[in-house]
């Protein structure tokens, strides 16, 4: 059996543990949420899976070694990640009340909030790194290919993800539809999602390898 049930179970309960520990990508869903409503989450986490996908096959091709022995290609991607969550900050402080209503004209599109999360996962060096030395542990090359193994592996990562990540936006969008009922707390959300994006820049840019 390529992959015994102890070990999928064992690797599945370890990834929704992670997916559950307070992190960019579960704050980023609530906040999307919070200010753009249920489905706007469902969305972004969309994205975020989209994103464990292509770092799982980083790893299945051996490119996010590049990442773990190469301190530019680390740079490079973590400035860019950092710039774009920037981005989100501004947009998010310059916004009025009235953006913040998740059918406003001014809402972000499904497909800008899929692709979001897609820039949000893979514009991270450290979480191409970590699926570096998390997925091999529960691979084993008496099993079988070791590419297919890792694959397994991050489908079952992303199952996880898509679970925990949409409970956070169901749950999150319901306070956020409460909120949004009143311009004041509308904008103390835009000031919060903007500090929070921010927050999170400025970590991604002074993380080390």
């Amino acid at each position: 059996m390529m992959l015994p049930l102890d070990t999928a179970l064992l690797f599945f309960a370890a990834s929704v543990a992670l997916a559950l520990a307070p992190g960019p990508d579960n704050i980023f869903v609530l906040t999307q949420s919070a200010l753009h409503g249920r489905l706007a989450g469902i969305f972004v986490t969309l994205g975020l899976c989209t994103g464990v996908m292509l770092h799982t096959a980083a790893v299945a091709l051996g490119v996010a070694a590049l990442f773990a022995a190469s301190a530019l290609a680390f740079t490079v991607l973590k400035v860019l990640g950092a710039l774009y969550l920037l981005y989100l900050a501004w947009q998010a402080f310059r916004a009025g009340a009235c953006a913040l209503d998740g059918g406003g004209a001014t809402a972000p599109r499904p497909r800008a909030l899929y692709a979001r999360g897609v820039l949000m996962s893979t514009t991270n060096p450290k979480v191409a790194i970590f699926f570096l030395a998390f997925l091999p542990q529960f691979a084993d090359p008496a099993r079988g290919p070791l590419t297919l193994q890792l694959l397994l592996l991050g489908a079952l990562f992303m199952l996880s993800a898509l679970l925990v990540f949409s409970a956070i936006a169901w749950s999150s969008g319901t306070l956020g539809a409460r909120l949004r009922r009143s311009p004041r707390a509308q904008l103390i959300l835009n000031r919060l999602a903007g500090t929070v994006f921010a927050g999170l820049a400025l970590k991604l840019a002074t993380a080390s390898r």
